[in-house]
């Protein structure tokens, strides 16, 4: 468990090292998930500073996160919003505490994003879903077990019970339709569930998730949207669908499925959400 003033100071400490480096202020935070971090590499008046480099960030360790946060802009995008992508980000399953799973984006937050985009790689549950698809997080199911705001609750940073009727915010969805219709890709909307990982689930958990009103699980996402939410920030959820899940895929899963067809799905992904940040960033002006 975390006091809330040393929270404090750790964000302090993690946002004055960053501005040491650049003093843009980010418009809109941006978490990429397994093997989508390459988008950070598209971004133009770019300042890249490697995790290690932050204070007290934690460690990457899953392969496909490139562990490094990228400050830049919209390529060919005038007056582009000042985006702070996360090139990685670390997972409850790796050992880590929920506090520290979240501090990535709570730091984004409060160096002065006012929007956060979370996106992951998923399994899909939905008969409807297809490996390659992208699909937009209407709502969520936590099945992990615990929350990131279990602890003292620092009252300057959020609500001590912050409401989550609607933690993926509709307005912003409703742009990220329209980008996406304007790329010509069909951006189907899910509910997504968070389990701890790190072994995929079996046939009879998915069937009972699906029961439950599931269309994607994952591995991570929901504890950065309740963590953002508690500080006010809107929220954006995109999942590149990846691999079928156990039981709906005739085949053995692997994270080398999930890296290849997040590869696969690059390009349509890049296009789609640089597409939807300059909107969001249109929209805020």
């Amino acid at each position: 468990m975390t006091h809330s003033s040393d929270l404090r100071a750790r964000l302090d400490a993690a946002t004055a090292s960053i501005r040491a480096r650049d003093s843009r202020t980010p418009d809109i935070a941006l978490v990429l998930g397994s093997g989508l971090s390459p988008f950070a590499d598209t971004l133009v008046d770019a300042t890249v500073i490697p995790f290690p480099e932050i204070a007290h960030m934690p460690v990457v360790t899953v392969p496909g996160h490139a562990g490094k946060l990228v400050l830049g802009r919209l390529p060919g995008v005038p007056d582009s919003p000042v985006i702070a992508a996360l090139a990685g980000r670390v997972h409850f399953y790796e050992g880590h505490s929920m506090d520290t799973v979240v501090f990535p984006a709570r730091m984004l937050i409060a160096l002065g994003a006012k929007t956060v985009v979370l996106t992951n790689a998923a399994g899909g549950i939905s008969p409807t879903c297809r490996p390659g698809d992208l699909v937009l997080i209407s709502d969520h199911l936590n099945l992990q077990g615990t929350n990131p705001l279990i602890g003292p609750n620092d009252s300057a940073l959020g609500l001590r019970f912050p409401d989550m009727t609607r933690v993926y915010d509709p307005a912003l969805r409703a742009l990220a339709q329209a980008s996406a219709h304007a790329e010509g890709t069909e951006l189907r909307e899910g509910v997504y569930v968070a389990l701890t990982g790190p072994s995929y689930e079996t046939p009879a958990e998915i069937r009972m998730l699906r029961a439950m009103g599931a269309d994607l699980v994952g591995m991570s996402t929901v504890p950065e949207a309740i963590a953002a939410r508690h500080m006010g920030a809107r929220v954006l959820g995109i999942s590149c669908v990846t691999n079928l899940a156990a039981g709906v895929s005739a085949t053995e899963l692997s994270h080398d499925e999930v890296e290849h067809t997040a590869k696969a799905t690059r390009d349509r992904f890049i296009r789609v959400v640089c597409r939807t940040l300059a909107a969001i960033g249109k929209a805020d002006r």
